[in-house]
C-alpha cells in the first residue's frame, strides 16, 4: 500500500532545472532511500515533498491528501529532522522535546523519545555540550516528537564517525519495528545498502532506476571479481593469468605486478580449477579473495560518477 506518491515533479531556479521529472511510490513501513551525486535534486526533491517548496509542476499525494487542499492534516503525518541550527543550546535535549511538542495536537512522550535515541543519560546536559552524534540523534527525536507516520531524514550520519553512523542506523531501524515509514537521504553506499528497503538513483533531475539493493546488485552482473597474489614474482602472475584466460567461467583478466585479478561468472569452479594449476606448477599464492558486487558498484554503472562523500 503506498503512504506517498509523487508524480512527475519538476523545478528551476532561474535558468537551473534542478529537478526534471522525477515520479516514484512509497509503501508505508519501508525504508525508501534517495541517492545520487551532488547537484542530482535530491534535496529539492525532498523540499517538494515536505512542503518546503512549491514545485513548478506535478503532483504529490500522502494517500488521498495533498499539499494544496490538506497542508494541515499532512504537517501532523510527517516528521521532518531539522538543522542543528534549529535546536535551542541552551536548552536541555528533554527540553528541547517538551518545547517542540508544544508545537503539536499530540505528542509522543518525551521519555520514549530519550530512550529510542539513547539520550536519556544526556537529558540534563546543554544541547551545545552534546557531540554530533548526540546532536544529530536528537534532531531526530524532534521529527519524531509528534509521533508521525512519515519521517524524513536528510543525510542524518554526514560527518559522523563510524561508530555515531551506526547509532542512527540503529535508531532508524528501531522506527522501522514502530511501523514508521522513513524516507532517507545519504551520502554513503554501505548506509543504503543495509538500511534501504528500497533505493532509488537520481541523477541530472531525474531517477535512473527503483529496486532493492539486491536486485539492484544482481541486475549489475552475475560476474564476481576474484583477487590473487604471488608469492614467486611477476613471471608466475603472467603465466597464471594467461591460464586464466583460458578458462571458460572467466570474462576478463588484469596481471598488475604480482597480484591477477579475473572476472567470472563461476568463482568456485574457476578457483578450483586456477589452485590445481598453481599446485601441478608448485606456484605459491599468498592471498586470495573475493568481491561480491556492491551499491557503489551499481551506482557507478548508472550514473558513471564515482561516490565521493
Amino acid at each position: 500500500m503506498s503512504i506517498l506518491e509523487v508524480k512527475h515533479l519538476q523545478k528551476s531556479f532561474g535558468t537551473i532545472r534542478a529537478v526534471e521529472d522525477i515520479s516514484f511510490s512509497v509503501h508505508a513501513g519501508e525504508i525508501f532511500t534517495i541517492i545520487g551525486p551532488n547537484g542530482a535534486g535530491k534535496t529539492t526533491t525532498l523540499e517538494m515533498i515536505e512542503g518546503l517548496v512549491p514545485p513548478d509542476h506535478g503532483e504529490i499525494y500522502f494517500g488521498e491528501l495533498n499539499w494544496d487542499k490538506n497542508s494541515k492534516t499532512i504537517k501532523k503525518m510527517i516528521g521532518v529532522q531539522p538543522q542543528s541550527s534549529a535546536m535551542f543550546d541552551l536548552l536541555t535535549p528533554e527540553e528541547n522535546l517538551n518545547l517542540f511538542a508544544t508545537f503539536y495536537d499530540k505528542s509522543r512522550p518525551t521519555e520514549e523519545i530519550l530512550k529510542l535515541i539513547n539520550l536519556t543519560e544526556h537529558r540534563n546536559n546543554h544541547v551545545k555540550k552534546l557531540s554530533g552524534g548526540q546532536r544529530q540523534r536528537l534532531a531526530i527525536g524532534l521529527a519524531m516528537i509528534s509521533d508521525p507516520d512519515i519521517i524524513f531524514l536528510d543525510e542524518p550520519t554526514t560527518g559522523l564517525d563510524p561508530q555515531a553512523r551506526r547509532n542512527i542506523w540503529d535508531i532508524i531501524l528501531q522506527l522501522k519495528e514502530l511501523g514508521k515509514t522513513t524516507i532517507l537521504t545519504t551520502h554513503y553506499m554501505e548506509e543504503a545498502e543495509k538500511l534501504s528497503d528500497r533505493v532509488c538513483i537520481v541523477d541530472q533531475g531525474k531517477i535512473v532506476t527503483i529496486d532493492t539493493p539486491s536486485a539492484l546488485i544482481e541486475q549489475l552482473t552475475k560476474e564476481r571479481e576474484v583477487r590473487l597474489s604471488f608469492i614467486d614474482g611477476e613471471d608466475v602472475a603472467e603465466e597464471a593469468n594467461n591460464f586464466s584466460k583460458n578458462l571458460e567461467s572467466v570474462i576478463r583478466t588484469e596481471r598488475e605486478e604480482m597480484s591477477l585479478k579475473l572476472w567470472t561468472t563461476n568463482p568456485e569452479d574457476t578457483l578450483f580449477h586456477l589452485f590445481a594449476f598453481t599446485k601441478e606448477k608448485n606456484f605459491q599464492v599468498e592471498q586470495v579473495s573475493i568481491r561480491e558486487m556492491s551499491l557503489e558498484d551499481v551506482f557507478i554503472a548508472f550514473t558513471g560518477k564515482e561516490w565521493r562523500d
